[in-house]
């Protein structure tokens, strides 16, 4: 992801960074550029998306020096410093509920990329992740309940079918369960993340929630790679998979989201399975069948359909009002 990400409205599909001021879906945001600039945050969020999956598969290459905990460990150890360095949040003047949000969050946040990490250990990135992304797919076609989502979802469970070869015996079984389960907690980080951006200022939340998650997954990678992440190489590796992953995208998608719709985000986060499936191909020389390209084809498309569904309820919704 990885993906990794964060969140706009819980209704739609994949979504951004919780402490942007994600505007109404469909509607630019005040102040922004008319349709005429919207190239620029276009060109931001696609960025983005090449950061974070590039950085995945860099992760990938770190993984036999440091284990997938390990790289865990040292991306969210390294988000944490340098969002905190970036953001300086406020500690004091939160409610318990304001606490409570952001370490689910935070903790949330911790569960989808150990979770994520452990699946690209042993499955193709691509794959990874178009797995991964039926966890927010299937957030947006039950928030929508339009009857129309059905075609979306038996879309992409046709996608996730051929991916599987008929019954996924062509990959490993704990990966693919592994993808599936971080897939569930990006949907959980949609609706924490939308939360956290509520009740915290700018990129409040996320500095600390990124804290909670680097404290919370500490131990698990102390104990898997101990000795090994104070080795200079795997910190600096591990820095740079960091700032692909997480510092960067982050920082673009924010930047993309005060100019760009929603709605728009998300059809692009839909793409996100086609560019991790090229970052393997380039880095990792994880190769495509046409039958596994076809499957990812097909999620891409339910997962686009699924967001102008809801894109298209809101209109319908708002001239109705």
């Amino acid at each position: 992801m990885n993906s990794p990400r964060a969140a706009a409205p819980s209704s739609l599909a994949p979504a951004a960074p919780a402490t942007a001021p994600v505007p109404t879906a469909g509607v630019p945001t005040a102040g922004g550029p008319r349709r005429r600039g919207s190239l620029g945050p276009v060109g931001l969020v696609l960025a983005g998306g090449v950061s974070v999956q590039f950085g995945g598969a860099l992760a990938v290459t770190l993984m036999p020096r440091a284990g997938a905990l390990g790289v865990v460990t040292l991306r969210l150890l390294v988000a944490a410093i340098v969002l905190l360095a970036v953001c300086r949040p406020k500690v004091r003047g939160h409610s318990r509920a304001d606490w409570s949000t952001v370490v689910v969050f935070g903790i949330t946040m911790a569960a989808m990329n150990g979770l994520f990490y452990q699946s690209v250990a042993r499955i193709p990135l691509g794959t990874a992740v178009t797995l991964e992304v039926l966890g927010p797919l299937v957030l947006s076609v039950l928030a929508s309940r339009r009857a129309l989502n059905l075609v979306w979802a038996g879309l992409a469970l046709g996608g996730v079918f051929l991916l599987g070869g008929g019954g996924f015996s062509s990959l490993d079984p704990t990966g693919v369960a592994f993808a599936l389960g971080a897939g569930a907690m990006w949907a959980a980080y949609i609706v924490f993340s939308a939360r956290t951006g509520r009740r915290f200022p700018q990129a409040d939340g996320l500095a600390l929630a990124m804290v909670v998650a680097a404290v919370a997954f500490l131990p698990l990678g102390i104990v898997e790679s101990g000795s090994k992440l104070l080795d200079p190489t795997t910190v600096a590796l591990g820095a740079a998979v960091a700032v692909l992953s997480s510092v960067l995208p982050y920082t673009l998608e924010l930047l993309a989201l005060r100019r760009l719709p929603a709605s728009t985000f998300a059809v692009l986060m839909s793409l996100e399975p086609a560019v991790a499936a090229t970052a393997g191909f380039l880095v990792l020389h994880q190769a495509l069948s046409a039958t596994e390209a076809l499957a990812i084809t097909l999620v891409i498309a339910a997962s686009m359909g699924a967001v102008r569904t809801q894109v298209g309820r809101g209109k319908a919704k708002g001239l109705d009002g």
